[in-house]
């Protein structure tokens, strides 16, 4: 295992949930760690209403939380989620699981709930400095060093840049200066929907299943629902940003509330401040962010500087996996700099490692918004993920759906989900259309005609790493 070389600090910009899961992560291992984050102290202030929508935990994430030893002390935040709660137009609901054991549950926890939870953990090391109210500025290569501003005293300062870690999320102000210097490129993929978080009162929430996470597809938009510790659901509605129906529409009670009774009826009547917090929770955009490289090496920058989680590759929320990936992040860093590695090997094996992986996710957090905004309800698609899970139970060690390999198996790398997945459909469209139905007298011997392709085309799945299932 490495250890710094007595004096040396490892900065980290952004206390965000990976900036504070890494930094314990590395002071776990002997490393003294400096951690700067611009905005106050979430322990000692309200977090940003309407910021964010609430996360999911899922197996990637829980892995690298269960390492940081942190899973028992934040088991009273989480909330499992044994499935989707679809519900439609006319009122019916229907539970689709998300697996087929009882192990096999997301957990919803509230962003600002984990993240102080994370900080408390941190607070206890002692070879970590955490200083709130530091806005970055900017990378400076003539001189090797990040420029800093102290809000509370308004004083610029300069931090040597070796090494720096930037976790300062999607909106990256590491990722910004390195852009405005030439030194990568970016490009932010905007989705032409926004979102807007709402809430269902404790008293509306108690008659929703509170271990389900909850979808009102719409025409073009969606209504989902994540419940919270005290009975009530954190909503949010994703809806385009302009045309009929859009957020540029929908300014004042009298175009907003005809708009849920026709589009979510259901969910209407369990939220009566809706009027109130659509006009007062600010709107949120959604998007993709591509940059290369995030690993940066040589004199100018001190020889060490990473970009890590949303810095790098923020994602759409459609899958659940921002900061499971994010945390799935953390521990690949670790584990480089476990093996030996110093910080400049460790950061261009990072990159190396994690960027298909990171692209996979990527593309799948996209297709997986049309699934849940429109295809949940699908006759086809329903009939295809029933063939599935009969698929999974038949062939447990070459045939598990995506989702199921993306959110319950953490030693399976988002890129071979994505490509096992594309096999999987193109078989299961096939059957489908073929009339093979899970369930069926005649389901079992129609598909031993599809043994040897499935044996061809999808090897057996390797077990977990040890690390993935301590």
């Amino acid at each position: 295992m490495t250890r710094p070389l007595p004096g040396n600090v490892v900065t980290i910009v952004g206390a965000g949930l990976a900036g504070a899961l890494l930094a314990l992560l590395l002071a776990q291992r002997g490393y003294r760690v400096r951690i700067l984050e611009k905005r106050p102290d979430p322990r000692d202030s309200r977090g940003d209403s309407g910021r964010s929508i609430n996360l999911a935990l899922a197996e990637r994430g829980i892995a690298a939380l269960r390492r940081a030893g942190l899973m028992d002390r934040i088991a009273d935040l989480l909330i499992p989620m044994r499935g989707r709660m679809v519900h439609d137009i006319d009122g019916a609901s229907s539970l689709q699981p998300y697996g087929q054991t009882e192990n096999e549950v997301i957990h919803s926890v509230g962003r600002a709930a984990l993240n102080v939870a994370l900080l408390e953990q941190l607070q206890r090391q002692p070879a970590v400095e955490l200083r709130f109210g530091q806005a970055c500025l900017g990378v400076r290569p003539a001189y090797g060093t990040l420029q800093m501003r102290d809000l509370n005293s308004n004083e610029a300062y300069d931090l040597a840049l070796a090494p720096t870690i930037a976790t300062d999320g999607a909106g990256s102000a590491v990722r910004a200066s390195l852009a405005a210097l030439g030194e990568i490129s970016q490009r932010e993929e905007l989705l032409d929907h926004d979102y807007k978080e709402l809430q269902i009162p404790a008293a509306e929430g108690r008659q929703l299943d509170r271990h389900a996470l909850h979808i009102w597809p719409g025409s073009g938009c969606m209504l989902i629902a994540l419940p919270n510790p005290d009975q009530s659901f954190t909503v949010t509605l994703f809806l385009a940003r302009r045309g009929r129906d859009s957020f540029e529409t929908l300014t004042d009670p009298t175009q907003l509330l005809p708009f849920f009774e026709r589009q979510f009826p259901g969910a209407r009547q369990l939220m009566p401040n809706l009027a109130a917090d659509f006009a007062a929770n600010p709107q949120g955009f959604l998007g993709t962010v591509h940059c290369r490289p995030w690993a940066f090496g040589g004199q100018a920058f001190g020889g060490q500087l990473l970009l890590l989680g949303d810095a790098a590759h923020a994602i759409v929320p459609f899958h659940g996996q921002g900061m499971n990936c994010a945390f799935e992040d953390c521990l690949a860093l670790v584990d480089l700099l476990d093996s030996g590695l110093g910080w400049s090997e460790a950061f261009a094996s990072f990159e190396q490692q994690r960027r298909p992986n990171t692209e996979a996710i990527a593309r799948m957090a996209l297709e997986n918004y049309a699934e849940m905004r429109e295809s949940v309800l699908e006759p086809a698609f329903q009939r295809q993920r029933q063939l599935a899970l009969a698929l999974e139970r038949r062939y447990p060690d070459r045939f598990i759906p995506r989702y199921a390999m993306v959110m319950f198996h953490a030693g399976i790398p988002y890129a071979e989900a994505e490509r096992r997945g594309a096999i999987q459909q193109t078989l299961l469209q096939r059957m489908d259309l073929a009339g093979l139905r899970a369930g069926d007298a005649a389901f079992e011997d129609p598909l031993a005609g599809y043994d040897e392709e499935i044996t061809r085309l999808l090897p057996l799945i390797p077990a977990a790493p040890a690390a993935a299932r301590e």
